[in-house]
């Protein structure tokens, strides 16, 4: 019996210290448009399976988009989906109150342990406006942002070179 419990506590540590994790997933609302961004963190270069879908009444739900199943047909126009070494991101086009419940995305990374999940619930009226990419936010030293902000410096005569 003990090593049993051994064997699972050490199945579950290798597991978080060699594959791929979901470290956030977010929604805002974009115009008219849902965007979920599903950060994860990536450990190898292994081919990645992935796909979002929504729950409605606590069942498996409908796939939005994705490469792991195919999407439903009431998605399948509407939905936008890019994906990056780090970054699953979703554009639901034509986002209504129809549209709310619970979204799942899933990850899964060749040959690793198996499938991460995460899932956000979504309400239209509580969804936050997305924020544009600012420079602040991609951890640019502020090196750089000095050297990007001189010209201005210059025109309004703060700094004279």
């Amino acid at each position: 019996m003990k090593s049993t419990i051994g064997i699972a506590v050490l199945l579950t540590v290798l597991e978080f210290a060699c594959c791929q994790r979901i470290k956030t997933l977010t929604a805002c609302l974009d115009k008219q448009s849902l965007r979920i961004d599903c950060r994860y963190e990536r450990k190898t270069k292994n081919a990645l399976t992935y796909e979002i879908r929504l729950s409605k009444d606590n069942t498996e739900g409908a796939v939005v988009a994705g490469n792991w199943n195919t999407a439903s047909s009431i998605y399948k126009s509407r939905a936008n989906i890019t994906a990056s070494d780090n970054l699953v991101c979703l554009y639901l086009h034509g986002f209504t109150t129809a549209d709310e419940g619970v979204y799942i995305c899933k990850l899964k990374i060749t040959n690793d342990y198996g499938p991460q999940a995460q899932n956000i619930t979504v309400i239209k009226d509580r969804l936050e406006k997305c924020a544009g990419i600012s420079v602040l936010i991609q951890n640019t030293s502020w090196l750089l942002l000095l050297l990007l902000s001189l010209p201005l410096l210059q025109a309004i005569d703060f700094v004279s070179l």
